[in-house]
């Protein structure tokens, strides 16, 4: 079995949002590994009449993402199947949030899924009224495979678990179920030490779920999403122990502004940055429950107060200039014409398309890396109604422009190769500027 992953390993190289671009993915808990950065993500489909509800979350297994550089990430392959779990109802397609932890050279793969018999203990006060419980798989690797543990941890009724090992070893796990529970596991990370506990002080209106907890400066951070209004917003609650007293901060991220109803989110520190993960529904607009995994950097006030995180498009990572760069996952853009539309609606997972239709229109990609080589040429993949001119810049005002793109009108896509106007080395943001009367689309820019 770990020979058959292994194989089916699969790097994905894209430094913008969402990270995950050839499969639908939810519900990402990054977790740092010696030099790289692991997501362990549910992995959304569509259900068939036969598999859950077809109108509904639809989840057989997990898949485990990880990059070393945040842009290239390997798909580990399927980390585990519903099939796998000896307790899982194996009708239920319901294997949600997951977590991954280290403790003494091993890995543990913690998740929930409905248990076989759920409907019989619906009105069951010892499971708190819930269909799911919660296990526990064990592997070799962060990326897995993972092997089941036959039976689910005992106590644990809910949904979306977190591990948070503290630095004195002490290993927690958090959960939800109406209410956020916590308690301390053994060492075998198999077991609770000790009764479950509710966290107290967290707002009651609206649902609330997935917990996630990090620490940093000796400040316990207790994130998590809740409906205030419509949709689910991410709060979070501050603490100087991991079992709280916490006491509630504010709002990380609003409700998505297109009415995804859920998200989820995790929080990890890499290589001196810390970044905010989440998910929205980008590949699937008319349909929430399938979502793709997200990332935005984060960052603190001088009191240990989070910022509120705004979701883009560019998302994280820094963009290496003789690689395809994506203008349509923008730092920012003109108000007026310039928007985004699916390369094939029917193929979502093929990507997006810049299309500008104003004169003077821009959009702007940060974070482009052109090293120390001599890049003196630019390639472009258009398609145009009618003439005009790509200008790309280093800044929109004042900004040194690198080239200047004829582009004529074309019956379909065509790439362009022009010569820079000027050399540019290091760190830089791009500029694109429309200089034209029709409508432009672009897919792709790399320098040569």
């Amino acid at each position: 079995m770990f020979l058959w992953a292994l194989l089916l390993i699969q790097t994905i190289a894209f430094a913008q949002n969402p990270l995950v671009r050839h499969q639908f993915s939810a519900d990402p808990s990054a977790k740092v590994f010696g030099d790289r950065i692991y997501i362990y993500a549910s992995h959304d489909i569509r259900c068939e009449h036969t598999q859950g509800r077809p109108d509904w979350f639809c989840m057989e297994d997990y898949h485990v993402f990880s990059s070393d550089n945040l842009i290239d990430w390997d798909d580990h392959g399927m980390a585990l199947h519903q099939s796998h779990v000896p307790w899982a109802d194996q009708e239920s397609y319901s294997m949600w949030a997951p977590d991954g932890a280290e403790k003494n050279g091993k890995y543990y793969f913690f998740f929930p899924s409905k248990a076989k018999g759920h409907l019989e203990r619906q009105n069951d006060p010892t499971v708190n009224g819930s269909a799911f419980n919660i296990g526990v798989a064990i592997g070799d690797n962060p990326g897995g495979p993972f092997t089941p543990e036959p039976t689910p941890i005992p106590q644990v009724y809910g949904i979306d678990p977190n591990v948070f090992i503290d630095k004195d070893g002490q290993a927690y796990l958090y959960w939800s179920q109406h209410d956020f529970f916590v308690a301390k596991l053994k060492d075998n990370m198999l077991e609770l030490a000790e009764e479950p506990r509710i966290i107290e002080n967290i707002p009651s209106k609206g649902l609330k779920e997935g917990p996630f907890l990090f620490e940093r400066n000796g400040i316990y951070y207790l994130t998590y999403p809740r409906v205030e209004n419509q949709t689910e917003r991410i709060e979070y609650a501050t603490a100087r122990h991991p079992l709280g007293p916490f006491e509630y901060k504010g709002v990380i991220m609003d409700e998505s502004p297109t009415g995804c109803w859920t998200n989820h989110q995790s929080v990890a520190k890499f290589k001196g940055q810390w970044y905010f993960f989440y998910h929205h529904n980008d590949f699937s607009p008319d349909f929430d429950k399938n979502r793709s995994i997200r990332a935005d950097s984060l960052f603190f006030t001088a009191d240990g107060l989070i910022k509120k995180v705004i979701p883009t498009h560019r998302g994280i990572g820094i963009s290496e200039a003789n690689r395809r760069i994506h203008p349509d996952r923008y730092s920012s853009k003109s108000t007026q014409g310039y928007a985004i539309e699916f390369l094939n609606k029917d193929v979502p997972f093929d990507g997006w398309k810049s299309v500008f239709t104003q004169n003077n229109s821009w959009v702007r990609y940060n974070k482009v890396d052109f090293g120390t080589s001599q890049l003196g040429a630019i390639k472009v993949k258009v398609n145009a109604d009618t003439e005009g001119i790509l200008q790309v810049r280093s800044a929109l005002e004042n900004g040194k422009i690198i080239a200047e793109i004829p582009i004529k009108p074309s019956n379909g896509w065509v790439e362009i190769q022009e010569s820079t106007a000027a050399q540019v080395n290091g760190l830089h943001d791009l500029v694109f500027v429309y200089k034209g009367s029709g409508n432009l689309a672009l897919d792709w820019v790399t320098f040569l």
